[in-house]
């Protein structure tokens, strides 16, 4: 019996994990959330790991696993600016660089071939500072630290990265489609 099912169990698994987390934002239990956000992350590690390292990999992997953290971290970003411990613009700058990146994933499935599910490395450095940035502003809630500036440096690098791979996308995507790829 082969475990190739893992690594897609686990990114639903990061799935389930978002509506509780968003709670525990809510009700500002911000250890509990920093405790389940943890998980999430490390799973997020683990199913990508299994996959490749196993030869797990599989159409339906390249698409949760993308959707997974999509739903965790615009769900993080919306709480964290609606209670007011992250700035509501860089909230929909996020937001709408994901929303750009999902329309435009389901025009160009839908006008030129299916979308091939895989992140530039700008939108992996991009998805690795916003887990950073959610887990600081988490850390800073339930035990006052990191810093301010950390938080505003962190904050800067997003939103350099989140234009970049924007428009990484946006150029990638068009090109490919011009070339009927």
């Amino acid at each position: 019996m082969t475990l190739s099912w893992l690594p897609n169990a686990i990114s639903l698994l990061r799935i389930l994990l978002v509506a509780p987390i968003l709670v525990l934002v809510a009700r500002h239990e911000f250890v509990m959330a920093l405790a389940l956000f943890l998980v999430a992350g490390l799973s997020d590690g683990l199913d990508g790991y299994l996959a490749v390292r196993n030869g797990w990999t599989s159409r339906l992997g390249s698409l949760l696993d993308p959707a997974a953290d999509k739903l965790l971290m615009t769900g993080l970003f919306v709480m964290l600016a609606w209670i007011g411990f992250i700035p509501a613009w860089l909230a929909a700058v996020v937001i709408a660089r994901d929303l750009i990146i999902v329309v435009g994933a389901i025009a160009y499935n839908f006008l030129v071939r299916p979308v091939p599910g895989e992140p530039s490395r700008i939108s992996k450095m991009n998805t690795a500072l916003q887990m950073l940035f959610v887990l600081f502003v988490l850390s800073q809630a339930a035990f006052g630290w990191p810093d301010e500036i950390t938080l505003t440096i962190l904050g800067a690098a997003i939103l350099v990265t989140v234009v970049i791979s924007g428009v990484d996308y946006v150029l990638s995507w068009s090109r490919r489609a011009r070339a009927g790829e």
